[in-house]
């Protein structure tokens, strides 16, 4: 029996709103149980998909998954690392979500023809620091930034294409690209100043003159953010 509707929890459908309508290609990259490519399909709202990963068990779980939901004509299954998987120029619309943003810079270096046309809709799962700090520096510019809250975790979602935009300073790399009016943002940044604060404190103690510098480098982080949560609490207030 068909199923004809596949309900997506809070990130993955945020991260599915962001494909542009008329998407002839849309590779999912760490596809998991392949909920987006499945969904997109079912409403279609994309041409046709691609679904990758670099495990066996999961790509199994996206196959299951597109057999239920009727859509296996239009949806490629694909074993392997990261982009090497697609042709360039093949998909119009990438999906790299679920994983480090560290992990996620690998993928993008490993392929340096994506700075060559796709949207890239990236959403790590930690460590988006290291990805907006790495983004800039690589040949790629952030076009939008949004969060979503799903099961009490926020999690940004970033639209990205090759381009040139200005290095993220410490601030920005922590706080995020083009956030400000995002009605999570008051809670996401103090969840990063919380973390920021723990870690520094971990270090507190520390004799090795490494991990003496590395909390000099968080607390000079935490300030940074500090200011920019005051300027943006001020405009807040100034603008009712």
């Amino acid at each position: 029996m068909l199923c004809h509707e596949i309900v997506l929890g809070p990130r993955l459908r945020a991260i599915a709103a962001l494909v542009p309508e008329g998407c002839r290609c849309l590779a999912d990259i760490g596809a998991d149980h392949g909920y987006i490519p499945v969904s997109l399909l079912l409403e279609g709202r994309v041409g046709r998909a691609v679904a990758a990963d670099i495990g066996a068990p999961p790509l199994d779980h996206a196959r299951r998954t597109a057999r239920v939901y009727g859509v296996t004509e239009n949806l490629d299954f694909r074993l392997g690392d990261g982009l090497s998987v697609l042709e360039p120029g093949e998909a119009d619309v990438i999906v790299i979500a679920g994983m480090g943003g560290d992990a996620i810079t690998e993928i993008l270096a490993a392929a340096p023809w994506s700075r060559a046309g796709p949207l890239l809709l990236l959403q790590p799962m930690s460590k988006a620091e290291v990805l907006r700090s790495w983004l800039p520096l690589n040949g790629y510019a952030a076009l939008h930034e949004e969060l979503v809250q799903d099961k009490g975790v926020l999690y940004p979602i970033l639209s990205v294409r090759g381009g040139e935009m200005p290095p993220a300073g410490d601030a920005q790399a922590w706080g995020g690209f083009l956030l400000e009016r995002d009605p999570l943002y008051g809670l996401y940044i103090t969840d990063r100043l919380l973390r920021l604060r723990r870690a520094a404190a971990g270090l507190e103690r520390a004799r090795d003159p490494s991990m003496a510098e590395k909390r000099k480098k968080l607390l000079d982080v935490i300030a940074q953010l500090e200011e920019r949560k005051g300027e943006w609490e001020r405009a807040g207030a100034a603008g009712h």
